[in-house]
């Protein structure tokens, strides 16, 4: 085995144990796409355009809602704009790249990949390290549209009075468990569902996700600013 399948399948198999949780997530969002009334060649479209877990279901949430296109396209933008914190920080490992591989990498920088992608590249001084970004990429890629196809089929034989939108208020509970052990995210948390409750029917052209992602993210920069001062 040469050197590149090497990286290239360590990069697989780092990655591998985070998948985990990821599948339910895909299954889930296939069939609630398709429950919602996305045909399964958009519902795969969109696994493949945005390939952004948390960013697909926030687009199901505000379509089932009636959102308006802008706030449906700005609620995914802001939500997918970490990867260009995650950009950032792998650049300074990256600058010996081709434009060709960062073009690849970038595309496949979800969560999972950029842990265990960000955790080799500072260790490793290979000319091949690209590769690992690749494997671990790649892999996240291939589970999310196999669960993808397999929610739609799922959807597609699940009836419609089972009616399973309820799922995607508990798939975001789920994400946010283990947020709940800090005080400041439990009150972070806090104010933005209040926000987001109370301005899901007040709030115009159904916005309330930015303005509640707006005041949680202020809340935390208070609160953080706060806790700074007190322990100085």
């Amino acid at each position: 085995m040469s050197n590149r399948s090497k990286i290239f399948f360590k990069g697989v198999a780092d990655v591998s144990p985070l998948m985990i949780p990821v599948v339910p997530f895909g299954i889930i969002f296939g069939v609630l796409a398709i429950d919602l009334g996305l045909s399964p060649i958009t519902t795969m479209a969109m696994s493949i355009i945005i390939f952004g877990g948390a960013s697909q279901i926030i687009f199901l949430q505000l379509f089932s809602a009636g959102a308006s296109s802008l706030v449906i396209l700005s609620s995914v933008g802001a939500v997918n704009s970490r990867h260009l914190l995650y950009g950032a920080v792998l650049s300074e490992h990256m600058s010996d790249f081709k434009m060709t591989w960062k073009i690849i990498i970038s595309y496949f920088l979800v969560d999972q990949a950029f842990a265990v992608t960000n955790s080799y590249l500072k260790k490793s001084s290979d000319k091949d390290k690209a590769f690992h970004s690749f494997g671990a990429g790649a892999t996240c890629w291939v589970i999310w549209q196999i669960t993808t196809i397999i929610g739609i089929f799922l959807g597609s034989i699940i009836p419609e009075k089972l009616g399973l939108s309820f799922a995607v208020p508990l798939t975001f509970l789920a994400l946010i468990v283990d947020d709940l052990r800090k005080l400041i995210n439990v009150i972070v948390i806090i104010i933005s569902g209040l926000i987001a409750t109370v301005g899901y029917e007040i709030i115009p052209f159904k916005a309330y996700v930015i303005v509640a992602a707006t005041s949680g993210l202020i809340a935390a920069m208070i609160l953080t600013k706060f806790k700074g001062l007190n322990n100085g």
